[in-house]
């Protein structure tokens, strides 16, 4: 969704003016809603269509990087899964990219079979890109937010103890059997673009070096994939089907989920932002619980 910018504030308008040969007078902006940590703007100037993100600056807690984001979003574009980054200011909080005309996509455009073929070429391709300045770990991530938000004041369900557990035992069982590699981290349905020849992948503040079936499980359960659907995937994905790959996907998509909830949990108690934060916390917590009942490492 989106929503003509008629009354430019004057922080938006600072920050247009600072970028390279542009002139807020000139412009025409677009808010683009739906981000869940910045704001992001369409905007038209000279001739051209650019998306502006506004990085929300309280975001250190969540382990983001903003230079390693400007370098990942950068590599994805030298690679040719991602826009150009036409301009990158941590100080400003600002990052402009081009803007990609293409359709947006839905969770069952995912499951059509010509689409998720590109889609996994797509995510092999920065899988064998080059290295990321960052590393990430789901399960050390969950516990860093777990004490943040505790640090922070937020009320936990008693639910996220028995989670806690299950996400150790998941960790130490898939110790012997992790690779690493660059990765997406936040592979969002909203975060792929479809031009009709390529598959984009945008939005890289997660990126880091971590184990590529995070991205799969990341994958697999945002887009709500079932058992034959996942099947397909790691088939798409390795050219063969194998059983222990099957494992470490569900342990990973157990881990997306387990992430996704302690994020919102985090968000609840730090960010400014007008959303229900604990309430989408709780809701990948829950089917979290409802999965893991299945699968017991």
């Amino acid at each position: 969704m989106s929503k003509e910018v008629n009354v430019i504030s004057t922080e938006l308008l600072n920050l247009i003016n600072n970028v390279p040969n542009w002139n807020a007078a000139e412009a025409q902006v677009t808010e683009l809603t739906g981000g869940l940590t910045n704001q992001i703007y369409l905007v038209e100037i000279n001739s051209k269509k650019y998306v502006l993100r506004r990085l929300s600056s309280n975001t250190d807690h969540l382990g983001i990087d903003r230079d390693c984001e400007a370098e990942a979003t950068q590599i994805a574009a030298d690679l040719g899964i991602g826009p150009h980054v036409y301009y990158f200011s941590k100080e400003q909080g600002i990052l402009v990219v081009d803007f990609v005309e293409s359709q947006p996509l839905k969770e069952e455009d995912f499951l059509v079979p010509e689409r998720l073929e590109r889609i996994v070429q797509t995510i092999k391709k920065y899988h064998s890109g080059p290295s990321i300045p960052a590393s990430f770990c789901p399960f050390k991530t969950v516990r860093a937010y777990h004490d943040l938000a505790l640090e922070n004041g937020v009320k936990l369900p008693p639910e996220v103890e028995p989670a806690l557990a299950l996400a150790l035992k998941m960790d130490s069982e898939l110790s012997s059997v992790r690779t690493c590699c660059p990765c997406h981290n936040d592979l969002l349905a909203g975060n792929f673009l479809d031009d009709g020849q390529s598959i984009w992948v945008i939005d890289w503040e997660y990126a880091g070096m971590g184990d590529p079936f995070f991205d799969l499980g990341n994958f697999s359960v945002n887009q709500k994939l079932n058992a034959e659907d996942k099947r397909r995937l790691l088939t798409l994905y390795f050219g063969e089907y194998r059983e222990s790959d099957s494992t470490h996907l569900e342990y990973m998509t157990l881990a997306s989920d387990l992430r996704e909830a302690f994020w919102g949990f985090l968000q609840s108690g730090v960010s400014e932002m007008d959303i229900d934060y604990y309430g989408y916390g709780k809701e990948h917590l829950d089917r979290f619980l409802a999965n893991s009942s299945r699968l017991t490492p």
